[in-house]
Parts: C-alpha cells; sequence; structure tokens
C-alpha cells in the first residue's frame, strides 16, 4: 500500500495514511483517461450553434426571370445558397457532441488519474479544514504553507459553501466534491489536495 504523508493547515506532517493499492497505485491506463477526457470536453459544448438553410430564409417566392431565353442561367429562387441573402449550405445545426463511456473504463480511468497523481508526488492529504467566515487569504495562506502548485484542485468530503467561496476567486484554484470528481480536473491540476475524510469516502466508492 502507498502512504503518504498528512498535514495541517500549517503545512506540518501530522501522521501517515496508507491509501488503497486497487485505487492509488495501478499502472494507469493512458488510453482509458484519453478516453474519458476527450468525452468529457465533448460534452461540455453546447452545440447550439445554427445557420438558416433556404427553406428558413424568408422571401424568395418568386421566380427571379423566366426560364429560357435570357442567355442566363436559371434560377428558381433568390433564397438559394448562392444568392446574396440566401440561405446557407451545409451550415452547422444543433447537435451532441458528446457520447456515453463504459461504466468499467470510466472507473478505470479515474484509478489511474488518482494513481498518476500519487506517482508524481501530487497528491497533498489535509487533516481538517474549516472556515467560520469567507475569506480568501485564509485559503490562499493555507496552500502557501503547503506549497501547492499554480493549479490545485481541492476535494472535499461533502459540500461546504464557505470553502467553496472562499477559494473561487483564487486563480487556479478549484473545489470539488467526491461525488462531483473526474479524470479531467484531476489530471488538469499541479497539485490535488484532498481532505482526510474524502480519502474514506473515494475508497469506498471506487473500493
Amino acid at each position: 500500500m502507498p502512504t503518504v504523508s498528512v498535514f495541517d493547515i500549517s503545512g506540518k506532517k501530522v501522521s501517515d495514511i496508507e491509501l488503497a493499492d486497487g485505487i492509488f497505485a495501478i499502472e494507469p491506463n493512458m488510453y482509458a483517461m484519453h478516453l474519458v477526457v476527450v468525452n468529457y470536453l465533448a460534452n461540455q459544448r453546447q452545440g447550439t450553434q445554427s445557420t438558416r438553410t433556404r427553406s428558413e430564409v424568408s422571401g424568395g417566392g418568386k421566380k427571379p426571370w423566366r426560364q429560357k431565353g435570357t442567355g442566363r442561367a436559371r434560377q428558381g429562387s433568390t433564397r438559394a445558397p448562392q444568392w446574396y441573402h440566401g440561405g446557407i449550405a451545409h451550415g452547422p445545426k444543433p447537435r451532441t457532441y458528446g457520447g456515453d463511456i463504459n461504466k468499467k473504463v470510466r472507473r478505470l480511468a479515474m484509478k489511474s488519474a488518482l494513481s498518476s497523481k500519487v506517482a508524481g508526488d501530487e497528491l497533498v492529504v489535509l487533516d481538517f479544514f474549516k472556515l467560520d467566515a469567507i475569506k480568501t487569504k485564509e485559503v490562499a495562506k493555507v496552500l502557501g504553507a503547503l506549497n501547492t502548485g499554480k493549479k490545485t484542485l481541492i476535494v472535499l468530503p461533502e459540500k461546504d459553501d464557505v470553502i467553496y467561496r472562499s477559494a473561487r476567486n483564487i486563480a487556479g484554484v478549484k473545489v470539488s466534491l467526491v461525488n462531483t470528481l473526474n479524470v479531467y480536473d484531476i489530471l488538469n491540476c499541479d497539485t490535488l489536495l484532498v481532505l482526510k475524510d474524502a480519502v474514506a469516502k473515494i475508497e469506498e466508492v471506487y473500493a
């Protein structure tokens, strides 16, 4: 079992914690992580872009000129794609970019992402973190004491609006819950800061 240090908010080591082998010490599967990240980013796309086709553009009911005898190309409507103010041919329409990923692949990707953070010494376990009032300066002080990277993901065991609202204004810092944790956020951060209680919940969910 991998063993990592547990720190307090002042940055001092208070104890050690053993992590589950099946979650934090597997061989990272790059392909599974790639699939899940690409799917996550695709699902973030709104897909609401839309252009009008010739059937949706107003006007164009009258034939511009007669079919034969003018010497010009035959035209049936002034709203055909080649006309100014005409409809758009093959333009974008609302669509869904995302898809489904097999549950086993998602779990494998999550375990791989967590294991890669442990292997890269980018996982920091915090013993306890609680704020009485919304203070961004206090969160910044804790992150400075723990010497976290520019991008830090704070994982909480349960919802805490005080910590969330205190940290949301710090550039590069994001707060997540165990049940909203995703592979992209884990791989995208320099430091994964997990509360001790959240570690237990992660092991319970992915055991």
